[in-house]
């Protein structure tokens, strides 16, 4: 009987465990600063979500936006129609509403198929965001790093010191000496 017991039992409960850290598994991403975001993505759009559609194959347990692309801020030349993104929050996807025009960020897979996660930011499209990407742009160049104090403390001068205080509608550009700041709601520079 002991015998059946190390033969069967063990592995089945092995399996068991296995199954159960498998399943454990759940969306993780750092929050990043919208500007981070956008610099390490492969694209940056303005777009309407048209229709929303769970698909299977090759994206399986996935969701396929169809979209009306307005604008490209960044990434080929490509007028894309589409997107997929994780069929949860869980599984990294985002849920976007039907009608509804974004600024969405995200990478492309090496067929060409643009891809969209809760780690990419996307939002809301709203006045102004036309200046804050310009900014972005410029500020790719730039370091954003999280600090957890205030004051946050000593930085290169190629970087700017994150503390939540700079809102998304921050940007961390270049002066002309090289160096960079925040730029608060894209019009003067601020400290950090």
């Amino acid at each position: 009987m002991m015998s059946w017991m190390k033969c069967c039992v063990f592995p089945l409960v092995l399996l068991c465990m296995w199954q159960l850290q498998e399943g454990a598994h759940a969306c993780s991403c750092g929050y990043d600063h919208p500007q981070m975001a956008f610099c390490q993505s492969d694209v940056a759009i303005k777009a309407k979500v048209v229709a929303r559609k769970a698909v299977g194959g090759k994206f399986s347990d996935n969701i396929k936006y169809d979209i009306k692309q307005t604008k490209i801020f960044k990434g080929p030349n490509i007028h894309f129609t589409t997107f997929y993104t994780g069929s949860s929050s869980a599984a990294c996807g985002v849920n976007l509403n039907k009608g509804v025009q974004y600024f969405i960020t995200g990478h492309l897979e090496p067929d060409g198929t643009l891809r969209v996660s809760y780690c990419n930011f996307v939002a809301p499209w709203k006045r102004g965001h036309n200046i804050l990407v310009e900014r972005y742009k410029k500020g790719c160049d730039c370091k954003i790093t999280r600090c957890y104090g205030d004051p946050c403390g000593d930085r290169r001068p190629d970087e700017c010191l994150w503390n939540n205080q700079q809102d998304k509608q921050s940007a961390c550009g270049k002066r002309s000496d090289g160096s960079c700041v925040w730029y608060k709601e894209a019009t003067s520079p601020t400290k950090g």
